[in-house]
């Protein structure tokens, strides 16, 4: 059965099971229908920036052009909350919810094809959250490891990203993304940059309040940055991303 089929049955079956179902549920049922139907179809979005990056030109002489890869939280940078590098040849290349298996197959298209001196990854917090399927932190660090032997092997230079860390104090987000594991993979990429000659970029530490979770000044809900969360990261980037221009 194709796929398309296939979500349509699960949904006629669906509504079925749910006798004089709402408009509203009705129309939340079809969303989700439509959202799974993409995902099936494309499931790392190479659709998303498609369009956006055939109009990329190539970079201009002594441009130092920088692509952000990530999901929501690169994702929201400028789009959402704060201002993202105005001035700045930089470009943003977030998706919403995407895990480092699905940026890994998109990573020539968004990345590698746009010619940037310096990547900038942040990645993995939604491995940790399962969003695609159970991971290990192994495995996480395999698709990193993928997309930095990736970069190098073009002449793009690379920053890696610690996660940022999690609170409950406006929803609960910690269970999901336990700050244990956010450290375990933070310590692992801060090893892996120091050996490969990348830059470690630390968002961690610097968002930590004195109960060494997510300061709530500094988000929205808990995971995501707010205009804030957004000002202390700024210049963070920029300086990691100084330091990889200068290798």
């Amino acid at each position: 059965m194709k796929p398309t089929l296939l979500l349509l049955a699960f949904a006629t079956a669906l509504s079925a099971q749910t006798p004089a179902a709402e408009p509203s549920e009705l129309s939340k049922l079809k969303t989700t229908v439509g959202r799974q139907e993409r995902i099936l179809k494309d499931w790392p979005n190479l659709n998303r920036y498609r369009a956006e990056n055939a109009t990329v030109a190539a970079p201009a002489t002594g441009e130092e052009r920088v692509v952000f890869m990530g999901d929501s939280i690169t994702d929201g940078w400028g789009r959402r909350y704060g201002k993202f590098f105005p001035g700045k040849p930089y470009i943003n290349r977030g998706i919403s919810g995407q895990t480092t298996p699905q940026m890994l197959l998109r990573f020539r298209a968004d990345v590698i094809d746009l010619h940037p001196k310096v990547v900038v990854i942040l990645a993995g917090t939604n491995d940790i959250s399962a969003n695609t399927g159970p991971m290990t932190l192994e495995e996480t660090e395999a698709n990193l490891m993928s997309m930095a032997e990736l970069a190098r092997a073009n002449g793009i230079r690379v920053v890696l990203s610690a996660l940022l860390p999690t609170c409950d104090y406006i929803r609960p987000q910690t269970e999901r993304r336990p700050n244990e594991k956010i450290r375990e993979l933070n310590t692992w990429m801060r090893g892996y940059a120091a050996g490969t000659g990348a830059i470690f970029l630390d968002y961690f530490n610097p968002s930590l309040d004195d109960k060494q979770v997510l300061k709530k000044e500094l988000t929205y809900d808990g995971l995501h940055p707010n205009e804030a969360g957004y000002e202390v990261m700024g210049p963070l980037a920029q300086k990691a991303i100084d330091a990889a221009l200068a290798k």
